[in-house]
């Protein structure tokens, strides 16, 4: 038979029983736990522009490389990591590696790779395809690092028959090569807090495809830490976590937990604010009313200011030589 032909439906359609023999006699590990990259699993890292999400990813190839838990989850092994980046300079790159690097030592050093002529090949397109599967063979990846998804492909990211495509090249680039896949990517504009997956820009095709996302935000721009959370396919979730950078290694580590959201402040009604004023001998300053109010009923400062303004126009309380007061 000619080597090239196609096999046969006998050598690809097996019975449980013939796929219960091949399966191994327990599961293999995750390359990242718990559950956050699984062997051949396609991982989705988004946030805004400028974020981090690169930083966080380059400490993410580092850690698998070197076999080390830095940033809070468990690397079983070392694995030999693909990098394939499209948005900084080779020499730039390599020196933001080089900076992580000494926290690490050499230990990373003949596991991670860089596809060098990775920009300008599409993996939606068969020659890319061929580039990036010739880059993992050399490489002998287990995990290959796309960074940022739309430099991989010239297509409408709303269209979603257009990103069913790129997620078939994406899943073909991942079952030739054998290799798990890092896909960084931005989320559209406007996402709600609860958001993950779906919160990443495109079609819904990208959301069906991954096993992990993991999703870095900026909780406020008065404060330096990042807010990373999570959702998994195959493991249980995970609560959301604190990073904070450091500037001078350029890893991140662990800030804590995110503090619990504060129920939100009933409405305050206008007879809270007379009621107030009665409790508290009938006539007092604004201050001194303000703060009743925003004890008596846990409400927030602008809240309360509110809802004296109403009281007011609506004649349930006075104001008279600079303090306020109840009819007579």
């Amino acid at each position: 038979m000619n080597a090239s032909a196609p096999p046969s439906p006998a050598a690809t359609v097996l019975s449980l029983a013939q796929l219960l023999q091949q399966q191994p006699p327990t599961p293999p590990p995750c390359l990242v736990e718990p559950g956050l990259l699984p062997p051949q699993g396609i991982l989705f890292v988004g946030g805004e522009p400028k974020v981090g999400k690169s930083l966080l990813v380059a400490n993410l190839a580092l850690s698998l490389a070197a076999g080390s838990d830095r940033l809070g989850f468990p690397v079983p092994a070392p694995r030999r990591v693909l990098v394939c980046q499209f948005e900084l300079p080779i020499p730039q790159f390599v020196s933001r590696l080089a900076t992580m690097r000494r926290a690490l030592g050499s230990a990373a050093d003949q596991n991670l790779f860089l596809d060098t002529r990775a920009t300008g090949h599409l993996p939606s397109a068969p020659q890319g395809l061929q580039h990036f599967l010739c880059a993992a063979q050399t490489a002998a990846a287990h995990v290959i690092v796309l960074d940022p998804l739309y430099s991989t492909h010239d297509q409408d990211e709303n269209d979603t028959r257009a990103m069913a495509a790129l997620c078939q090249a994406l899943l073909r680039l991942r079952d030739v090569s054998g290799a798990a896949l890092i896909v960084v990517h931005h989320v559209r504009k406007s996402i709600n807090r609860h958001e993950i997956g779906s919160a990443f820009r495109g079609s819904s095709a990208l959301h069906a495809v991954g096993d992990s996302y993991l999703l870095l935000t900026r909780p406020s721009p008065q404060l330096p830490n990042l807010e990373l959370r999570f959702q998994f396919r195959y493991a249980a979730p995970q609560p959301p976590c604190l990073l904070e950078l450091n500037p001078h290694t350029l890893w991140f580590s662990s800030a804590g937990t995110v503090p619990a959201k504060t129920a939100p402040s009933r409405k305050v009604e206008t007879t809270d604010v007379s009621q107030a004023l009665a409790s508290r001998g009938g006539q007092l300053r604004y201050n001194q009313l303000r703060e009743e109010i925003m004890q008596r009923t846990k409400c927030s400062k602008r809240t309360a200011q509110l809802a004296i303004t109403q009281a007011s126009q609506q004649g349930l309380i006075l104001q008279v030589d600079g303090q306020y007061r109840l009819p007579r």
